[in-house]
């Protein structure tokens, strides 16, 4: 549930930037560094270990760290809370603590690694596909795009041009759904048919299997229009 956990950097590095970071705070100590494969690590069976160091946020998981350990009979770990570093730069959108989310966060649009060459794909036309949730900016992103030359295929307008009267899906989905699911005027009711479809998978699939395939087909007739022009 990571914030862009996408561009999370592997292990390895980020085990040598930690152990760098903490040599140049005290070299004289020993750091045992060790992946964490589940929530607890070796916190719940190391006999060794006395201390954890926990911040505010992450006290609770301390305790259950100390509940664990009991379980295994193994003594508590001190618990010993620290304050988190605040980050003075961090925007509206970011964490008010030193936050990798935050970094994360401040690497959209850089580009990471080159375009990846497939000598199967086509040179042109490049297409993006560009997906997300309601609200997550894809309107704002695509009107950019759009500036810089892009050839704009908006698939919200294509799933409702499938159903206008006329249109590819249109008799197939009023066969499948029932007349009462056509306006007075011969267009689809959409919030009619989407009582008849969500909370019901089987129907769900039905108008999907009819809608997706016409979508996608005239998705590949507007690339094949954009590679026309250039």
């Amino acid at each position: 549930d990571k914030v862009l956990a996408e561009l999370i950097e592997p292990y390895e590095v980020r085990a040598a930037k930690l152990r760098e970071f903490l040599e140049d705070v005290k070299p004289s100590l020993r750091y045992d560094i060790v992946p964490l494969a589940d929530p607890y690590g070796p916190s719940i069976t190391d006999p060794d270990l006395q201390c954890l160091v926990v911040s505010e946020e992450t006290r609770r998981g301390g305790e259950a760290v100390n509940k664990k350990r009991l379980e295994n009979g193994l003594p508590e770990l001190a618990l010993y809370e620290i304050l988190l570093m605040k980050d003075p730069d961090h925007s509206q959108n970011e964490e008010e603590k030193i936050s990798s989310s935050s970094l994360r966060q401040r690497l959209l649009g850089t580009l990471l690694r080159p375009p990846r060459q497939d000598p199967t794909l086509p040179s042109r036309p490049y297409v993006i596909g560009l997906t997300g949730g309601t609200g997550s900016g894809k309107t704002s992103i695509a009107k950019l795009l759009g500036q810089l030359g892009a050839f704009l295929i908006d698939a919200d307008k294509l799933g409702h041009a499938v159903y206008v009267p006329g249109g590819p899906a249109y008799e197939r989905v009023v066969a499948a759904f029932g007349a009462e699911i056509v306006n007075e005027d011969g267009t689809i009711n959409r919030k009619v048919l989407g009582a008849k479809v969500f909370g019901n998978q089987e129907r769900l699939k039905s108008l999907t299997d009819i809608v997706w395939p016409e979508m996608a087909r005239m998705v590949k007739e507007q690339i094949r229009e954009a590679d026309a022009q250039g």
